[in-house]
């Protein structure tokens, strides 16, 4: 939980610095690409957890 806590407060920061220097956001503007990305790494993570299953 520490590790999601301190990704989210350097996101913050970089988000400000972005914001702060008028440059684009390094991530998707909107919420359906921030949702692609969470069902790719999703995906990959179902297939990690499928992989043993499938090659015994």
């Amino acid at each position: 939980m520490n590790e999601i806590f301190m990704a989210l407060i350097a996101g913050l920061i970089v988000g400000f610095i972005f914001a702060f220097l008028k440059l684009p956001i390094p991530a998707p503007p909107v919420l359906s690409g921030i949702m692609g990305i969470m069902g790719i790494f999703l995906g990959y993570k179902a297939f990690q957890m499928l992989l043993p299953l499938i090659t015994k």
